[in-house]
């Protein structure tokens, strides 16, 4: 079995999407394939429509379970060729369960070899963060693919991913197929045209050729609990998957020692900190023009786009969500109601925002995103709540 992790630590890359998407067309093409779900959030039962109150056992019992159940005994059937071994809310107890197991990074592996000839391929969609569920990913993956929105900040997200996957290979001695995915891409965009050239210029043969385009039939599909495949089988989002599934099953793997992921990650770096340098939201003038931002000024703006921040204007919200309709704020200040507080759209890369007035306090809260709830992927002060996910917090001064 081929198995090939889908991970990002950048929230917004449209991961889940990817992991659905090339797993549905692997098994159109005929390729017996499972589709695991390592994210507490369980957003790929979401988007192929499985209900979570219907699943009595997931994931997480086959690496928490003594004796653990065998992956069959889990797994759900989407279609032909076609499994999910899905997540619930409770599998964010994780890391804290298997903190003194001497096996806990590698309780996926042991579960994937028990179907090894069951299945052609194993896609692991891994949660947008690093910890035991992203490391007993990567402990299973003999490959992974980085997909890489190509909006802002994109580049700084996949320099941190690769520094992540070469400390681990360095660690564990484990040789990882690396490859990038462009995703969300919009030829219109000249950020996006930079980006991807930035991509295939440091990464070169590791950037797959195919890159998949920004098309809300995907989005929509997604909704409907449906792959591409079926939902919209004539729509340029479609054929950019059964391209990426074709370059993937014909594909040699590519690979490069650590040392030089992280050379290039480092390249990658600062040519992210250039290009931002020159766009219009940090120099502030039109097409460009202005006196070049400095390094401070970069770090502000990028703190300022990401997460939370509070001044004497109030605090301010701001969360990436490419391709996105809608972004509502729910939270314990106003009564988890996210109906009462939508963010704004600020700018056409999917940046969303609101600023409240606040009084001193701690406070949780989570996005709701086109009615997916979610914690803050830019934000890594979280707390658990009641139902195993993770809430968000800010402490107001």
């Amino acid at each position: 079995m081929r198995i090939i992790a889908i991970a990002n630590q950048k929230g917004g890359c449209g991961k889940t999407t990817v992991a659905i998407n090339l797993s549905a067309c692997l098994a159109r093409q005929g390729r017996r394939t499972l589709l695991v779900d390592m994210d507490p959030q369980g957003h790929c039962g979401v988007g192929l429509a499985v209900p979570e109150d219907q699943i009595e056992r997931s994931i997480y019992d086959v690496l928490v379970r003594e004796p653990p159940p065998e992956l069959p005994a889990i797994t759900w059937q989407i279609g032909t060729h076609f499994d999910l071994a899905p997540s619930k809310s409770i599998l964010a107890r994780l890391e804290q369960e298997l903190a003194a197991a001497p096996d806990r990074c590698e309780r996926l592996t042991r579960a994937l070899a028990g179907v090894a000839d069951r299945y052609d391929y194993g896609i692991l969609d891994c949660p947008p963060s690093t910890g035991l569920l992203t490391a007993n990913a990567l402990h299973a993956a003999g490959e992974v693919i980085i997909p890489v929105d190509t909006g802002y900040f994109a580049l700084y997200g996949l320099t941190r991913q690769v520094e992540t996957i070469s400390r681990h290979r360095l660690q564990t001695g484990q040789d990882l197929v690396v490859r990038v995915l462009p995703n969300l891409y919009d030829v219109r965009t000249k950020h996006a045209r930079e980006v991807l050239a930035e991509l295939r210029s440091k990464f070169g043969d590791m950037v797959f050729d195919t890159q998949i385009n920004f098309n809300t039939k995907i989005r929509e599909a997604t909704s409907y609990g449906q792959p591409i495949v079926e939902y919209a089988p004539s729509s340029p989002g479609h054929r950019d998957f059964m391209r990426l599934t074709q370059e993937l099953m014909a594909s040699e793997q590519v690979r490069k020692e650590p040392h030089e992921l992280i050379q290039q990650a480092n390249e990658l770096a600062e040519r992210a900190e250039q290009l931002l340098a020159t766009t219009t939201t940090l120099v502030g003038g039109p097409h460009g023009r202005g006196p070049e931002a400095t390094p401070e000024q970069i770090d502000r703006k990028i703190r300022s786009i990401y997460g939370v921040s509070q001044d004497e204007k109030g605090v301010h919200f701001r969360v990436l969500a490419p391709g996105a309709e809608r972004v509502q704020l729910a939270a314990d200040f106003n009564s988890w109601s996210p109906q009462t507080t939508e963010l704004t759209r600020e700018d056409p890369d999917g940046a969303f925002a609101i600023t409240l007035n606040l009084g001193p306090g701690h406070y949780r809260y989570r996005y709701v995103i086109d009615g997916l709830w979610t914690q803050d992927p830019h934000n890594d002060y979280v707390e658990s709540n009641p139902y195993g996910e993770l809430n968000s917090v800010v402490e107001v001064s």
